[in-house]
């Protein structure tokens, strides 16, 4: 399945605490807890039918532009978040104290 990003749209589920991507039926999803001023990413999920495509890329974005947004220090207890910060050095500054990537 081939998917065009400039139609997808990034829902924040703050009921759920997480940001989700809908593509036909498929979903991929990127879920936080918040703690203060802290955010902690947990957990990364994308679809089979979605994978390689780069939701997982587009969600963890999102998740961080919020959390700078909203001056929120990231704790990324998911490999994925925490590997997107490392190759993504403009959010390394979001790192809560006691943390690295």
């Amino acid at each position: 399945m081939q998917i065009d990003h400039t139609s997808l749209e990034v829902h924040h589920n703050t009921d759920r605490k997480r940001f989700e991507i809908h593509v036909n039926g498929h979903k991929g999803v990127v879920e936080y807890m918040l703690a203060g001023d802290r955010i902690i990413f947990t957990h990364t999920e994308v679809d089979v039918a979605l994978e390689g495509q780069g939701i997982a890329a587009l969600l963890a974005k999102t998740g961080l532009e919020y959390a700078q947004a909203q001056q929120l220090k990231v704790m990324p207890l998911c490999p994925y978040v925490a590997g997107y910060m490392k190759r993504h050095s403009e959010y390394q500054p979001l790192l809560a104290p006691g943390f690295h990537v």
